[in-house]
């Protein structure tokens, strides 16, 4: 192509369709300035499928994922959905299920090497069962799994093997889930790529979605991952991710605490017991952030003198950019069995039965519930 039409002309990945940037390698459609002028031209992501076989993450956000998502249910496809373990209700798509109709769905449960080794599974599928349920998905099978560990990756690629029959297999899932994993697992265990990608485009093909040639004719459709604003991972600076980020199995911090004490987790968050009786609650978080203990009428002047300093990730600089906390409020009833999910930070299982009245704070945004204890 000339200089002239390339002036002229958006350039698309002729592997994949996407419209071509050079300005943020995380988002769809990113090629390097200097290989703009190649011929063919491909995305950096279609580049790595081909050559090394491998896919690697882009991310979009709510609105657009939702516009890809709302084409599957005119498919005959089998879909897998990945989610975070130690971010279950950040990672889930909410409300997948009127996307993709009568499709069947295999949740794929990623990071179980997260939990102690002790972990009752049983218990945990059942846990996911019924959080899926509840969310309105029906689920064909459930596949605990690890990608780091490379555990139950043979029964989630059997899985698919059994479900898919004659159809295309679309893989789903919001960033930092493990999706890129699978992706690369199935790309060798049932594509050659001995075709080109540049002519393999599959007809009617979404921007934005990786069309990956199988041996038989058919297609893994990677999508991009899909950035949930509520979730820690998407607010905290690069620096900071590996902080709140796990990446060995987490070891319970158990705090006896009477009423009128506070947990500061570095200058993410801050748990305030306010009512009850003596008990024991338990943070599941990563090692690698701090916990501070204080009491309660202490702890607004501690976070005011020391965040972003003793009190840190984040640190002073990184601090400015986060919003500024919103305290949530619960009651949990005698005998309740419950954590308080931060999403993307982790969970404070609540241990005693007598109740208690406790109120979280976190940034703007992030979700914090209450749930049924997970483990």
């Amino acid at each position: 192509m000339t200089e002239s039409k390339r002036d002229n002309v958006k350039l698309r990945c002729s592997g994949c369709g996407i419209a071509l940037q050079s300005a943020s390698p995380e988002l769809p459609g990113y090629i390097p300035e200097k290989t703009m002028e190649r011929e063919p031209v491909i995305c950096q992501r279609c580049f790595r499928i081909k050559n090394y076989n491998e896919a690697s993450s882009v991310a979009v956000d709510q609105d657009e994922f939702l516009s890809l998502l709302s084409k599957i249910g005119d498919k005959d496809a089998l879909v897998v959905h990945i989610v975070d373990l130690f971010d279950f209700e950040g990672s889930l798509i909410s409300g997948l299920q009127r996307f993709v109709g009568s499709n069947p769905v295999i949740l794929a449960v990623n990071k179980i090497d997260l939990l102690p080794k002790v972990t009752n599974w049983n218990k945990v599928r059942n846990w996911v069962q019924k959080q899926a349920k509840e969310q309105g998905l029906r689920t064909s099978e459930i596949v605990l799994c690890s990608a780091k560990k490379n555990q139950g990756f043979d029964r989630l690629l059997e899985a698919v093997a059994e479900q898919r029959g004659n159809r295309d297999v679309y893989v789903v899932g919001g960033t930092n889930v493990g999706k890129s994993t699978l992706i690369n697992r199935l790309i060798k265990d049932y594509s050659d790529l001995e075709q080109e990608l540049t002519t393999s485009r599959y007809p009617g093909t979404t921007l934005d979605m990786v069309n990956i040639p199988l041996d038989d004719g058919h297609y893994i459709i990677d999508t991009p991952g899909i950035v949930y604003p509520w979730r820690f991972s998407e607010i905290v600076s690069k620096r900071d991710l590996g902080a709140i980020m796990p990446d060995k199995p987490l070891k319970p911090a158990a705090y006896q605490l009477d009423a009128g004490q506070t947990l500061f987790y570095g200058a993410m968050a801050r748990f305030d017991f306010i009512e009850g009786a003596h008990q024991s609650f338990t943070s599941y978080i990563s090692g690698a952030l701090k916990i501070h203990r204080t009491k309660l009428e202490r702890a607004d002047e501690l976070y005011a003198n020391h965040k972003g300093e003793m009190l840190s990730p984040p640190h002073t600089a990184e601090l400015a950019e986060m919003p500024a906390w919103t305290r949530h409020d619960f009651r949990v009833p005698k005998g309740a069995d419950v954590d308080l999910f931060i999403s993307g930070l982790g969970w404070i299982k609540v241990n005693g039965s007598s109740g208690a009245v406790v109120a979280i704070h976190a940034p703007r945004g992030i979700r914090v519930l209450m749930r049924p204890s997970l483990i």
